[in-house]
């Protein structure tokens, strides 16, 4: 089958990704049609996720003011069987950006739940091996925060290792009806990792992502960890039925 033009081409950089381990049922009614969830040693993860987005196009089109910026999601994990293989996947509980037009975009073209809100980072040197990440993102008058003490010593990622479980999903499902899903395909290298210490959320978690979540975001993470990141292309969406 021949692949599907791409939609979207950037840079994803920085990743930081703090993984919580949650009860299945708060995640069965975000789960597409055509999907199940995906089990990490037979534990349901969610990830809180910040990240830049550098020298994006959309459709080989670099919108002014819309190329480099930041963004905040929480995402889980599914898996779906197209009769052949089993596809690896991610589903969006909640993605922030900054500007409102990146939102409406991708809500309206690939039914994604995006909320354009300030979002910011920081990176800053702590020593010759050592760096501070941190994502922002303001909510209700409150700035949030996702950061970490983030090696700068990168690492070759591991197959079958958990940071791989975590990274190396190259497909998005979102929910179209009770019936139908998105599929659409990300591609990009394996990403090069380095250690995580010290992470923390400080957030409203039962705004901006409700309050089944609360309980399971408060607790301290699961794991934690970084990627550098690479260019990233994204093929427009297709169909699923059940």
């Amino acid at each position: 089958m021949a692949k599907k033009r791409t939609f979207l081409r950037a840079e994803w950089r920085n990743l930081l990704m703090l993984n919580y381990e949650v009860d299945p049922a708060i995640l069965i009614p975000h789960l597409p049609p055509a999907t199940e969830l995906d089990f990490w040693q037979g534990k349901a993860l969610v990830s809180m996720v910040g990240f830049r987005f550098l020298e994006t196009a959309v459709l080989g089109i670099k919108w002014p003011w819309h190329t480099n910026f930041d963004e905040v999601n929480l995402r889980f994990y599914v898996r779906h069987f197209d009769g052949q293989q089993w596809k690896r996947g991610v589903v969006f509980v909640s993605e922030i950006v900054p500007r409102p037009i990146i939102a409406t975009v991708a809500n309206v073209l690939y039914h994604e739940r995006y909320r354009a809100l300030p979002v910011r980072h920081t990176i800053q040197p702590l020593d010759a091996h050592s760096q501070s990440i941190q994502y922002e993102w303001k909510a209700k008058g409150r700035w949030n925060k996702l950061g970490a003490t983030v090696s700068t010593d990168l690492q070759v990622m591991p197959p079958e290792s958990a940071e791989a479980f975590i990274f190396e999903h190259y497909w998005g499902y979102n929910k179209l009806s009770d019936r139908s899903t998105h599929e659409y395909q990300v591609e990009h290298v394996s990403w090069q990792i380095a250690d995580v210490h010290n992470a923390y959320l400080d957030a409203d978690v039962a705004h901006l992502y409700g309050n089944e979540f609360v309980p399971f975001l408060a607790q301290p993470p699961h794991s934690a960890f970084y990627a550098d990141g690479s260019p990233v292309s994204v093929r427009i969406a297709g169909k699923l039925h059940t």
